[in-house]
């Protein structure tokens, strides 16, 4: 049952935001992993972080109204889902996705960090990239783009979706096991919730901005901040990189 209004901020407390938002609320949390790799503007949004927090409000609060089981397999359903659609991106687009200028939505240095990836990794790129921010919403499209075998692809995306989404889902919730972290979570609700949704906004705030800036200091040093077709082009990953065994070790041997 879902404790009384008595969190330090109201307009903060579980009951208060489950009122306003519904059945919208897995629906929101749902969207936001989706957009994370279907969205090559995914990275800007909270990945980890929100997972916990489902799992641990699911567990004192019921905060969506299901159980656990079917939150972590619909988070994992939409990682999976927007996984999916970051590949047909990228498969269909082709090296013209890669075509635009430097700005805070979009890095040329985002993209070559997620082709070192998989360099390195291989194909496990896929499942691996799921617990790194950026690389998370780029290596889908990286993926399409070198056209990485689709069966292939879709298995390593459904083994990452489950690990990530439905994984770190679950161990939000079996934390709230240990009894001072669910008696912490339920007392101070509100300032979880405004850390939560405070600090993922201003760290998504300064990282836009901080990017955007970058791009506009290159453009006026007079550095070349446009990816045309040929630069696009030379960020298309080879085939055989798909077909590495991973090289964990970094000695640069697979």
């Amino acid at each position: 049952m879902l404790h009384a209004p008595t969190a330090l901020i109201p307009w903060l407390d579980p009951q208060t935001i489950i009122g306003a938002a519904g059945t919208w609320a897995l629906l929101v949390v749902c969207f936001i992993v989706f957009a994370e790799t279907g969205l090559l503007v995914g990275f800007l949004l909270p990945g980890d972080t929100l997972l916990i927090i489902a799992g641990l409000l699911t567990h004192t609060s019921n905060v969506f109204g299901v159980n656990i089981w079917v939150v972590s397999l619909l988070i994992a359903l939409s990682a999976f889902i927007g996984g999916e659609v970051g590949y047909l991106i990228g498969h269909k687009g082709g090296p013209a996705v890669f075509e635009r200028k430097e700005s805070g939505l979009f890095s040329k240095k985002n993209v070559e960090r997620t082709n070192a990836f998989f360099e390195r990794f291989g194909g496990l790129t896929v499942i691996l990239a799921r617990f790194v921010p950026i690389v998370r919403t780029f290596a889908p499209v990286a993926a399409g783009v070198g056209h990485m075998p689709w069966r292939r692809y879709s298995l390593y995306n459904f083994i990452g979706a489950m690990i990530w989404g439905f994984g770190l889902t679950m161990v939000g919730y079996l934390i709230a096991y240990i009894p001072w972290v669910r008696e912490l979570v339920v007392q101070y609700i509100d300032v979880i919730l405004l850390i939560a949704v405070g600090g993922t906004a201003l760290v998504t705030l300064w990282h836009y901005f901080s990017e955007r800036h970058k791009a506009k200091k290159a453009a006026a040093a007079g550095e070349d901040v446009v990816t045309d077709a040929e630069e696009a082009q030379e960020l298309v990953l080879d085939a055989d990189v798909f077909d590495r065994a991973p090289d964990l070790d970094g000695d640069g041997k697979h």
